[in-house]
């Protein structure tokens, strides 16, 4: 039987974690964020893309494109 999760594992292989992220594994490997070893695989910790995402710059507003979308619902500046 197949164990459905509504979360993410704490552990994660480098496929789920760049998913995580939205990232693809070859940008989640050059990111250089450290990995664990458990029976012979090498697997991310939550705690620690999390910690990654949370240290990222973010943009002011007025730095964001234009998009589709805003254009489309008339919130365009």
């Amino acid at each position: 039987m197949a164990i459905t999760r509504d979360f993410a594992p704490r552990l994660m292989p480098a496929p789920q974690a760049a998913h995580y992220l939205g990232v693809s594994e070859s940008t989640l490997r050059k990111l250089g964020i450290q990995t664990l070893p458990l029976r012979g695989k090498r697997l991310y910790d939550r705690f620690d893309l999390d910690a990654f995402a949370d240290n990222l710059e973010r943009g002011e507003e007025s730095d964001r494109e234009e998009g589709a979308c805003d254009r489309a619902f008339g919130v365009a500046s």
